[in-house]
């Protein structure tokens, strides 16, 4: 029995041992290891077994692993799997590579279909979310810059800003040329309400894009579909391209993730006017005094003597030599409550220049997310809050974002789900844009180009605090403290400041009926609705050249999808493959708006209601608009061996801004590629190869209200109402634009994944352009829509990457991007080689020409001779005999992106640098700047070594570089003394070509360094599954920077306006910050 009992004891004893040697817990964390975010639905395996499990939402694992066991797998799809020994570890975290042969394996595209990348047979570029919102830029769209090929983000400075997304070049001459916008299947606008005049560089508001309202940490995807076989089934908005957004979708179990962050900005002093200090207040020496001619004179402080006082209602720097011995009455002496109120006070330059009028920006981003889900169904809510504090007094921009989605299979053939996004902007004070002198709503107009260099910002600010006066430098004159032109700044920024708001809301509905395991159709409802208002005020008290006024825009937009698709695959034998779709799209349009505003000044002083308004207010502007396009579209797709793919795709659009007879279009595609790299899987050396081709065509509709005659309405004359024609006539004879493009490409891959590229060819043409022509003013029009012309883009797109080094522990990876578009005009109209686009302050046009790029810049050029510039007799530069000659292309050259991606274990490193070659812009800053003597190069020594800004007899003035009308070296010498009301550089006395800048930049775009923190540390916290903190930086420095004191990139506004235009520009903004990534 004793014998028994130790045997028993002993066979236990050995079987508990084995238990819990088979019981051994391995746990973990997987990341991304370019971003540092945990990935869910890793497989991780036991080498040799078929014990595994997947990653949490998460990117967390617990796996019970044998003892026997020695080496876990960790694969994921686009990503490069990595095998990891046991040893005696407990945990085990590991960071994955992007696997960039697979990255994307599976693609969405047009419609929302998803594809396998071996069969594409154009264009797309997948970019993860992660690697969009690291640097928690406000804008998501801000953050496609630089790393896409082909695409082109156009950003703006400014608070909230707006920007233009264009793909392959511009297209349609006075049409939409941004890309169409997806948010899970759900088109949306990217709009704004940027006024013409805005965007002409003529003042107003920036309102920024609407399409920026989605909530940047609800993205799990962007794809950028380029070609028009790619867009081809969008029909008549495909011609820009689309950007499909898709979004973060729930996963078994339930996870909570939290994202917290802040940055700090401070502008970049470089991209800033550095102002001269040798001459103060001025237009040279036309002042009363008899000793000093640079100033006037009289008795301002009642001592029975004269005293000096500078030209006060000047905005210029073309007076005296600063002299601190010399006392002056200067603005501060006739603003009431300020210390030098009624004192002279030493002429020297200000110690706190306008560089000290901008403050730090400071944003912070807060999201919050749950998901979950089972085998029927999942859900996801989430919460996003951005308060974005601008670099300028009393700037404020919040959103507050709330989306949901969910789906739920009702049975195992039917399967519903819906998604909503609401969306809350609210702004205040945003910017100011262009040149807006009386209104004062931009103070880089004066900073940049209309200042006194003797005038102290820290001043104005203690006489605006002071008595919340508008305390100006610009006076009237003496013993008046009321401003002649230019307001006191903070004035502007705290009396004459807009707020607007936004209320978005989008989303979709849909059921998805599986029919056969090959066949299944989907039906789908999407909306997207917004209601926008925004109001605008000039204070009473502002200069006298301003009426106090109060104005009030309103706007609601609609626009319902309803879809019907049916989607088939199937493999017809065990080498050829169908699948494809046919179905119809119903879209709703519905645009209103109404503007009011007061008329004559306001009755109460700071009571902003129409009913203030002082004359009968103006009548209220309104324009309702609505476009209804149906369309039928199929495609198809036949594969070979998963090697071979040809497809086909056709749509037919019928809009209702088109005339009833015309009002249907077809828009075809054709393309294949062949995947060779199957043929050769016995070549180590080639990981992957593909060559595709493709033809198609695609549209832009005709705009609403130019097909029909429409009345205007104008002010009514006394008490009899008025309706007018309006100035161009419409066409009924209108057909869309129509773009024809052929691409090719090849995408090659070697050495396991090492290296690899991408790289396209692509030609588009874009016909039946839609523009108003001139008509004899004897027809009652000025001009009328037509269908004519053409302007062709070619392009070369090239997408690189190397992994210098890939281990366990370290990965390095180099992605890069390159893009030559090259654009012409090739026809216009009959008769007609030159359309106008805008007219810009400066004697500067921004044109469609013949032979030239789109958006070619006109104005007055130089006069050469045997290459060299011709001077004057009064040593300026001659001027060409008209001022409708080119002088600037603001298209680039070329475009590119490179990104550098370091990981080591947890930690993980990001830098993008943004290059643009090439490109012109006219700086209207710069035309003043230098014209009334603010810039260092308006003063100093000439090659004489005298003072530029004394008499020429007494050898001072400037001697330019060039030749003689004769053909001589010049040796004439150019008045610089003011006296004329300018310097010698500026606008005044120079040809436009002279302030036409390189607008070429190398950009440290964004810097992000990140750590997750290892499982071992995670594990004895509790309840949080991980942890990451981030490190970001944006915008950090540019380099190889041609235009002096500015931002080359800096965009009056988003739209065909504008473009190689620079007017009241504000400089970068340098931007640190931290994130704190939770996961629960």
């Amino acid at each position: 029995m004793k014998k028994l009992l130790f045997v028993v004891i002993l066979l236990m004893t050995s079987l508990l041992q084995q238990a819990i040697a088979q019981d051994r817990a391995i746990s973990g964390r997987v990341t991304d290891r370019s971003t540092g975010q945990g990935l869910p639905g890793v497989t991780v395996l036991v080498k040799g077994t078929t014990i595994g499990a997947s990653t949490n939402s998460d990117g967390t694992y617990t796996l019970s692993v044998p003892a026997s066991a020695t080496t876990l797998s960790f694969t994921s799809i686009g990503y490069i799997s990595v095998d990891r020994p046991i040893g005696t570890a407990s945990t085990i975290d590991i960071g994955l590579g992007v696997d960039s042969k697979q990255l994307g394996e599976v693609v969405v595209t047009a419609l929302g279909v998803e594809r396998t990348r071996n069969s594409l047979a154009y264009s797309a570029a997948q970019v993860e979310g992660g690697e969009i919102t690291k640097a928690r830029n406000p804008n998501f769209i801000n953050g496609l810059s630089g790393k896409v090929a082909g695409l082109t983000v156009r950003q703006s400075n400014t608070l909230g800003g707006s920007s233009n997304v264009v793909i392959r070049g511009t297209k349609s001459i006075t049409g939409n040329n941004q890309a169409l916008f997806v948010v899970d299947g759900v088109p949306i606008s990217n709009s704004n309400t940027n006024t013409a005049g805005q965007q002409r560089g003529t003042g107003g508001y920036d309102y920024g894009n609407a399409g920026a309202d989605v909530n940047p940490d609800d993205i799990a995807t962007m794809t950028v579909l380029k070609g028009a076989a790619a867009t081809a089934l969008y029909g008549e908005r495909a011609a820009n391209g689309v950007i499909l957004i898709t979004t973060k979708k729930g996963r078994k179990g339930l996870g909570v993730t939290i994202n917290s962050g802040v940055t700090a900005g401070r502008i970049n002093k470089d991209t800033f006017i550095k102002h001269q200090k040798e001459y103060g207040a001025g237009y040279g020496r036309v002042g009363d005094s008899a000793t000093d001619p640079y100033f006037n004179e009289a008795d301002l402080d009642g001592d029975g003597k004269k005293d000096l006082y500078p030209q006060l209602d000047a905005d210029a720097s073309m007076g005296a030599r600063f002299n601190p011995n010399l006392r002056v009455f200067q603005w501060s002496a006739f603003s009431p409550g300020n210390p030098n109120f009624g004192k002279a006070t030493p002429w020297v330059a200000a110690e706190n220049g306008p560089d000290t009028f901008f403050e730090t920006a400071i944003t912070t981003n807060n999201s919050f997310s749950i998901d979950g889900g089972n085998d029927n169904g999942y859900f996801k809510l989430g919460y996003n809050n951005v308060v974005d504090k601008g670099v300028l007094p009393n700037s404020r921009v919040g959103k507050n974002i709330v989306n949901f989605a969910g789906s739920l299979n009702l049975t195992p053939k039917l399967t519903t789900s819906a998604s909503v996004n609401f969306t809350r902007v609210d702004g205040k004070g945003r910017y100011g844009t262009g040149y807006d002198g009386a209104n004062g709503s931009n103070p880089m107009t004066m900073f940049r180009q209309w200042w006194q260099t003797n005038v102290d910002i820290k001043e104005q600010k203690a006489a605006y605090d002071y008595q919340g006066l508008n305390a100006g430098w610009n006076l009237n004159g003496p013993g008046t403290s009321s401003s002649f032109y230019w307001n006191n700044p903070y004035w502007t920024r705290n009396r004459n400041f807009q707020n607007d708001e936004r209320f978005r809301t989008f989303g979709n509905v849909a059921a998805t009926y599986k029919v056969t395991d090959w066949f299944n159709v989907l039906g789908r409802v999407t909306l997207d609705t917004y209601d926008e208002m925004q109001e605008e005020r000039i204070a009473v008290g502002s200069n006298t050249t301003s009426i106090p006024s109060y104005t009030r825009f309103n706007r609601t937009a609609r626009e319902a999808n309803y879809d019907l698709i049916g989607n088939f695959s199937k493999n017809v034998t065990e080498t050829v493959s169908l699948r494809g779709l046919v179905g119809v799209n119903v879209r709703r349009e519905a645009f209103k708006s109404i503007r009011a505003t007061t008329n004559g000044g306001l009755v109460v002083p700071d009571l902003y209601t129409i009913g203030n308004s002082l004359n009968p207010a103006n009548p209220p502007v309104e324009n309702e608009q609505r476009r209804g396009v149906d369309g039928i579209f199929a495609s198809a797709t036949i594969g070979f061996r998963d090697m071979i793919f040809v497809d086909a795709t056709v749509r037919r659009d019928k809009s209702t801004t088109l005339p009833q007879k015309k009002n249907a279009f077809i828009y075809p595609s054709v393309a294949a590629n062949f995947v060779f790299s199957e043929l050769m899987k016995d070549a180590t050396w080639l990981s992957y190869g593909k060559v595709r081709a493709n033809y198609a065509e695609v549209g832009q509709g005709a705009p609403i209200q130019s097909v029909f005659d429409v009345y205007d309405k104008p002010t009514a004359f006394g008490s009899i109402p008025l309706f007018s024609v309006p100035g161009t006539k419409n066409n009924v004879d209108l057909v869309p634009e129509r773009t024809k493009a052929i691409e090719a490409g090849v995408e090659m891959a070697f050495l396991q994944n090492r290296f690899g590229f991408d790289a396209t060819v692509y030609q588009q043409r874009t016909l039946d352009q839609i523009f108003a022509v001139e008509l004899s003013t004897a027809t009652g029009y000025n001009s009328r829509f037509v269908n004519s012309g053409e302007v062709r883009n070619r392009g070369v797109e090239l997408t690189a990457f190397v992994t210098p080094v890939r281990t366990d522990a370290f990965n390095w990876t180099i992605n890069a991007n390159w893009t030559k578009n090259q654009n012409k005009v090739i026809s216009l109209y009959q008769g007609t080689d030159n359309i106008v686009l805008g007219s810009y302050q400066g004697g500067v046009t921004s044109n469609a020409t013949v032979g030239q790029p789109y958006g070619s810049l006109r104005g007055s050029n130089f006069v050469y001779k045997n290459g060299q510039k011709v001077v004057g007799e009064d040593g300026q530069y001659l001027r060409s005999a008209t001022a409708n000659e080119v002088i600037g292309n603001p298209t680039p050259d070329w475009n590119g992106g490179i990104t550098n991606s370091f990981s080591y274990k947890g930690l993980s490193l990001s830098v993008l640098f943004d290059i643009r070659q090439g490109g012109d812009v006219f700086s209207l800053d710069r035309a003043y700047g230098l014209d009334t003597g603010m810039t260092e190069e308006t003063v100093g020594n000439n090659d004489k070594g005298n003072p530029t800004r004394s008499d020429v007899a007494d050898g001072g003035g400037v001697k330019f570089p060039g030749v003689k009308v004769d053909g001589s070296p010049n040796d004439v010498y150019a008045d610089n003394t003011g006296d004329s009301g300018h310097t010698a550089f500026g606008i005044s006395t120079n040809p436009a070509a002279a302030f036409v800048y390189d607008a070429s930049f190398v950009k440290l775009r964004e810097l992000t360094l990140s750590y997750s923190l290892p499982q071992s540390i995670m594990s004895k916290v509790g309840a949080v599954k991980g942890a990451e903190i981030s490190l970001v930086g944006r915008n950090l420095f540019i380099f190889n920077n041609n235009l002096p004191g500015a931002d080359p990139e800096d965009a009056l506004s988003s739209g065909n306006l504008g473009q190689g235009y620079s007017s009241g520009a504000y400089p970068s903004v340098r931007t640190v910050g931290a994130n704190l990534r939770l996961s629960f």
